[in-house]
């Protein structure tokens, strides 16, 4: 049975821009109510908003009209009028600069390096508005969303018809629904979940961080979230079209992203357990370099699972189609690196196996003598954005006893979200004591305690897939943990201080990035964007217009975007943004006006390809 997707008329539309002038705060409650209202209720909704609106206080030390000078009035600087941003071409509505296939396809397609990161020139870059298709509404909430996504938000129908005996996906009249079912699950991705824990420690919260190598549609990623497992699933942009999307809809955390010749995008010892169902990554080749480098990102102790080919290749090699000796070979390799890697298996039955990591260099001297293990010569390992991979064993970091686990043993979760993580006890991040540690997580959450009172719908479920610009050491996701919503954390490139690992050791997930290109993601895939110190740290890096412009790409219409940066620099911001159809409102910082520091506050409108925005002006 074909389900509404939640959208409201235009007459809706027009009462809530309308209002807007009320308050920002006012405006958050509003536009919650709205668009949970669906077809149809203009006039009731219009009555409950009036009333609404008597009820919204402002916050008294927290004003909404900044006392810097060049906030009030007209712009007080020499420059020309504010360039107004043009919707692009509608054939740019899914365009991802980065893995674009047109220039994706002038690469060479050895090692998957057509489909690694290849971003514009400057010259080559879009000035313009990415366009939301026709007819796109706001995504279900968690948890029904793991199962529907409105057809209009990603209207491609070949994963329907390619994967229809996988149960991965199915179209259902204005909706596609998903089953929970996957290559290698179709029976239901909570069954083949109830299979790993069976030997897995996931019930206790020993295994939280998960990373899923071609991914599909992520419903391993979307069914391991009710177990407290936090997956970061990837897939490359490929004649699978639109699969990581699917999984951004879906409320999952994805990145489109590959096994190629560089790197993965995450710190070393970052995740309890890698994962690859049917992911078609040839483990053995060019020398084992790719099971390596799951070695690097896989923490000591942590498990590898592998379910499909070439695992009990006798049973099955004619119903895969494939000649028995090429798998036999296949799965002779895989045991040689994993044994080389120091990785004990710990279980095999039908179709998948699972090797756990060794927890420290002392419990596996005897490949020190081995003359096949090539160790990796870099002392940063967890320096990895555009570094080419290698055929080389990343070394545990020392620990002081056979017993003792390299880097550190981490509580499991919950307890692990605040507690101090190794990274910091150690010592290992320059100038960051527990001391401040402790001081920095107490700011955060007094900063998203005042976000909140800013805008209530964060808890309310409205914001489900949640960006950190500039994250830190995680103070942001941490502050806001709830089963509701979950953050990509966004180590830049550039930062001083690399702190991803640290993220990764508090349970959250992550990334590093270089916000003077396009992320690895589809448009319209976040509800809520922060960004806090991004601009002052890319200021002289990279344009403020290209940043800001693939902030709004990425943004899904109606999303919300929090500043957090010094006036002067928030203020030309705020300029620019306003001519990209957001709406906007200055915060003082929540210690009070004299802070130099303060929050800017934005709402992208709702407009589509080919139609009228909710622009009043």
């Amino acid at each position: 049975m074909a389900l509404k997707s939640s959208s409201a008329d235009g007459r809706t539309r027009s009462s809530i821009q309308i209002l807007i002038v009320a308050g920002l705060c006012c405006f958050f409650y509003i536009l919650g109510a709205w668009q949970r209202s669906g077809f149809g209720k203009a006039d009731i909704l219009a009555e409950k908003i009036i009333k609404s609106t008597e009820d919204c206080n402002i916050i008294p030390n927290l004003t909404f009209e900044t006392h810097h000078g060049g906030d009030v009035g007209p712009n007080d600087d020499s420059e020309s009028k504010p360039k107004i941003y043009q919707p692009c071409p509608s054939r740019f509505t899914d365009y991802t600069p980065c893995q674009d296939q047109g220039r994706a396809m002038t690469f060479p397609r050895e090692n998957m390096i057509y489909r690694e990161r290849h971003c514009p020139p400057q010259q080559e870059k879009l000035h313009c508005l990415i366009p939301a298709p026709k007819g796109y509404v706001t995504p279900f909430p968690w948890p029904k969303s793991r199962d529907y996504v409105p057809f209009a938000n990603a209207p491609y129908k070949s994963l329907t018809v390619e994967k229809a005996i996988q149960n991965w996906v199915q179209y259902e009249g204005n909706v596609f629904r998903f089953p929970g079912g996957g290559t290698q699950f179709p029976q239901g991705a909570d069954k083949y979940i109830d299979q790993l824990a069976s030997v897995l420690p996931i019930a206790n919260g020993t295994v939280r961080t998960a990373l899923d190598t071609g991914c599909g549609v992520a419903s391993l990623g979307a069914y391991l979230w009710s177990r407290n497992v936090i997956a970061m699933s990837f897939a490359p942009r490929d004649s699978h079209e639109a699969q990581v999307q699917f999984a951004l809809e879906r409320g999952v955390p994805a990145v489109i992203g590959v096994f190629g010749t560089v790197k993965l995008p995450y710190p070393s010892r970052a995740f309890d357990m890698a994962h690859c169902s049917r992911c078609l990554i040839p483990w053995g080749a060019n020398d084992g370099m790719y099971l390596m480098e799951v070695d690097r990102v896989l923490r000591p102790g942590g498990y590898w699972v592998l379910s499909g080919p070439p695992i009990n290749w006798k049973n099955n090699y004619k119903s895969w189609q494939r000649p028995k000796e090429e798998l036999q070979e296949e799965q002779r390799k895989i045991e040689e690196i994993a044994k080389l890697l120091c990785w004990d298996k710990k279980y095999q039955k039908g179709e998948m196996a699972i090797w756990q990591k060794r927890l420290n260099a002392d419990s596996c001297r005897g490949r020190q003598d081995d003359s096949r293990a090539t160790f990796c010569k870099s002392t940063d390992t967890d320096d990895a954005w555009y570094k080419k991979m290698e055929a080389c064993i990343t070394p545990y970091p020392d620990s002081g006893s056979s017993g003792e686990v390299a880097g550190g043993q981490l509580k499991v979760f919950p307890e692990r979200l605040n507690a101090v993580p190794p990274r910091v006890a150690s010592g290992s991040v320059p100038g960051v004591s527990v001391e401040k540690y402790q001081v920095y997580n107490k700011e955060w959450k007094k900063h998203a305690h005042a976000y909140k009172k800013i805008n209530k719908l964060i808890d309310s479920g409205r914001y489900r897939n949640i960006m950190d610009m500039n994250a830190g050491m995680g103070g942001f996701a941490a502050a806001l943990e709830s089963p509701k919503l979950w953050v990509m954390n966004v180590v830049p490139t550039i930062a001083e201080k690399s702190t991803l690992g640290v993220i990764y050791e508090r349970g959250l997930i992550g990334i590093y990035h270089d916000w003077c290109e396009a992320f690895s993601t589809y448009p319209r895939t976040y509800d809520l964007i922060h960004a806090s110190g991004v601009f002052s740290l890319y200021k002289d890096r990279c344009n403020m217009e290209d940043i800001l412009l693939e902030m709004d790409r990425i943004l899904r219409p109606e999303g919300a975007v929090i500043f957090r940066d010094e006036v002067d620099v928030l203020i030309k911001v705020r300029k620019m943004v306003e001519q990209m159809r957001w709406h906007t409102k200055m915060v003082d910082h929540e210690d009070g006006p004299l802070v130099p520091e303060k929050i800017l506050v934005a709402v992208k409108q709702y407009w589509v390809a080919g139609g009228n925005s909710t622009s009043t002006q």
